[in-house]
């Protein structure tokens, strides 16, 4: 069992930065494939980036270039740090877990936090 815990969202003006970050409970968390995703008001949730156990990094075409997801397993955290924002990078993000998976498909995670709110205005 691995429970999740996203801090770091807010308020920011377009072109600013935010760092979100996951800290996940258990032993286990640098066995664990770690992903954020993120969900706009009437939109599917979307994967925004991922990180293997093992340091692989992978981005959705949408924050490519602006967005770095990295680990720290001493600290069991995880985290998305999020430069040039956009208005529409505005959605709650959400940090997930999976000890398999590794992609984009957000069904292919276990665990999931409550999500953290990330508003850019414009």
């Amino acid at each position: 069992q691995v429970q999740l815990v996203e801090s770091g969202g807010g308020l920011v003006q377009a072109g600013g930065s935010l760092r979100l970050s996951c800290a996940a409970s258990g032993r286990t968390f640098s066995s664990y494939n770690m992903g954020w995703f993120r969900q706009a008001p009437g939109k599917e949730r979307e994967f925004a980036a991922a990180t293997s156990w093992s340091g692989r990094s992978t981005y959705a075409d949408s924050v490519k270039g602006r967005v770095t997801i990295s680990r720290d397993n001493a600290k069991n955290t995880v985290y998305l740090q999020m430069n040039n924002l956009k208005a529409e990078d505005t959605a709650v993000y959400y940090c997930a877990a999976s000890p398999g998976y590794t992609g984009g498909d957000y069904r292919g995670y276990t665990y999931w936090g409550q999500g953290t709110q990330v508003t850019v205005s414009s």
